[in-house]
This record gives C-alpha cells, structure tokens and sequence, in this order.
C-alpha cells in the first residue's frame, strides 16, 4: 500500500502532466483545470494555496513552451513586453483581491470562468488576416493587457483564453504569433501572481515542484501527439470543453454545498 505522502506526490506528478500535455495539445484552456486539479485530486484543501501553486506551476510552464515559439519567429517581443507590463501591474492587483477575497466565493466564480472558457473553446478560435501593426496600437496593448493580467492574477491561471484574442484585437497580429506572444505575458502574469502570494506563505513548494515536473513531461508527450492528432484537434477541443464543463460545475455544486 502506497503511503498518503508519496500518493499526493504521484498525484501531483500525475496531474501536472495532465495539464502539460492538454496545453501542448490544444493551447489555451488546459491550465484552468490545474486549480481544480490541485483541490480536489492532489488534496490541496485550501483553495488560496491551490491558486498560488497553480500561478507558479503555469508560469514556469508557460516560459518552458515559449522557447520553441521563439526559435520559430513567433514572438513579437516589443509587442510582448508593452503587454506584459501593464499585464504585471494587472496581476498584482488582481492577484491581491483574490487573496482577501473568501475561498468559497472564489472557487464559484472560478467554475464561471470555467464555463466561459468551454464556450470559448467551443466557439473555436479563428485567426485573421495579418493586419500588424494596428494603428494606436500601443495604448490598446496596455490598456487589453491591464485587464487580461487583472484576471490572471484573481484566478491564478494563465489565461491565454483572453491573452491570445486580446493581442489580436489590440495589435491586428495573427493567431500564430498571437500564441506565441502570448506565452511571455502568461509567464509574466502567473510569476507575479505567484510572487503575490508567496508573500503571504500561500504556495505548496513540493508539490509546485512536483506539478512543474509532470507538466513538462506532459507538454513534451503532447507536443508528440499533437503532430499525429492534428487532424482531430476540431474533436479533442469539444471534449476538452465538455470535461472543463463536468468539473465547473462539480465546483459549483462543491461551494454552494459547502
């Protein structure tokens, strides 16, 4: 029989490789489901620990997955960096809120976000015609990233749900160099969330460590199977979404039993 510490930490392993490799599948979306993960697989009880080990977990993630997309050409770095900036200050604020903000409440209007990222996801993510650079496209960058960064920081996700949208809405680039842009700001927003709430002792470092480590070797698998499963990427989004769906509102049904 396995003891309760070394399954927490395989649990740990497990689901961080759960994340990694959905995030290298099918992109945004996968690392909302590392909270949820967090509290009720891996036994984080307290949910404000669980957000601040998730923010650590998908920044470090999300700087791991940016060096392919930079050694591609992916990444607009000036646009990257006046995103990211506001996004930080965002992050920081958002990220305060949420820890005074009660864990229940939160965890609530964490299965709402949930929700409205399956739709998201169902809806498909198109991309456009380049139409980089937009003009006043600077202050649109601040102003999209401000609030992008405000709730990553809230939830302790990475949000590239809106990150990637936003920095087409705001830049006119497209969708390819939107995600791998995006991958800079998200590591920023969820060091800074995480930064937050290691002030205040609200990070799980072992099990951090160990969710980092599952969900490189997850995101490595993943980038494996995304190449063979290309073609049913359309299929994998749909039940992806249905999943996040059954655990939004699992959580919803959890808080308000609660």
């Amino acid at each position: 029989m396995i003891h309760q510490p070394a399954m927490q930490d395989l649990l740990a392993v497990l689901c961080g490789s759960l994340v990694g490799f959905s995030l290298a599948l099918i992109g945004g979306g996968g690392s909302i489901l590392a909270v949820p993960l967090l509290l009720y697989v891996v036994g984080v009880r307290d949910p404000h620990l669980a957000i601040g080990t998730s923010a650590l977990a998908v920044s470090i993630n999300a700087f791991a997955n940016l060096i392919p997309h930079a050694r591609a050409g992916h990444v607009r770095w000036k646009v990257a960096f006046i995103f990211a900036a506001t996004g930080v200050v965002g992050a920081f604020i958002g990220s305060s809120i949420g820890k005074i903000v009660d864990g229940r409440h939160l965890l609530v209007l964490f299965a709402l976000l949930m929700l409205v990222v399956a739709a998201l996801m169902l809806r498909g993510r198109r991309g456009g015609p380049d139409r980089y650079p937009l003009p006043h496209m600077y202050p649109r960058l601040g102003a999209v990233g401000l609030g992008a960064g405000g709730l990553s920081g809230f939830f302790g996700i990475g949000g590239g749900f809106l990150v990637v949208p936003g920095l087409m809405f705001a830049s006119g680039m497209e969708i390819i160099h939107a995600i791998g842009t995006s991958l800079f700001a998200v590591g920023a927003f969820g060091l800074t969330a995480a930064a937050n709430y290691a002030i205040s002792g609200l990070i799980d470092w072992p099990v951090a460590a160990e969710f980092i480590g599952g969900g490189i070797v997850g995101g490595w698998l993943g980038a494996l199977g995304a190449r063979r499963l290309a073609r049913t990427r359309g299929a994998l989004n749909l039940i992806f979404a249905l999943a996040i769906i059954v655990v939004a509102i699992f959580m919803l049904i959890e808080s308000l039993r609660g």
